[in-house]
């Protein structure tokens, strides 16, 4: 199995909205810590929140999907009410595939995105989805 990413980039919301249209991807399914915000916040900063009213108005469905544990993930995601799954041991794929039915979602339509190799890009890998690598904010 390939673990190089389709995507690299140094930040999240460098993976715009015409990017994502112009690959088909209608669906994420997002790493939270060290990809969105750093692992001593517990809120999404203002550029998550306009990245996220973004991908909305694009029609564009989000999931969050962490390894970290469920009150970590439910402090960052109060305000967003997003499908989100925590305890994730990714790359495993047991809420990679939950997060997908939440959105009503298909591999050929959904990317994957985060900051770590053997979690994110090789979970992303195994669900044949579209794997996007973004430099850890810390």
């Amino acid at each position: 199995m390939r673990l190089t990413p389709d995507l690299i980039l140094d930040t999240f919301d460098a993976l715009t909205v015409d990017f994502l249209k112009e690959k088909d991807i209608r669906f994420l399914i997002l790493d939270v810590d060290n990809t969105l915000i750093p692992y001593e916040e517990t809120e999404p900063r203002p550029s998550v929140r306009a990245w996220f009213d973004e991908l909305k108005n694009a029609g564009i469905s989000v999931a969050l999907v962490t390894n970290n544990h469920r009150p970590r993930l439910e402090a960052f995601n109060a305000t967003l009410s997003l499908p989100a799954f925590a305890n994730s041991a990714k790359p495993f794929r047991r809420n990679m595939k939950k997060a997908m039915r939440a959105m009503g979602a298909d591999a050929a339509h959904t990317a994957n995105v985060g900051d770590q190799i053997f979690t994110d890009v090789w979970a992303g890998r195994r669900m044949q989805l579209f794997t996007v690598l973004v430099a850890p904010i810390k």
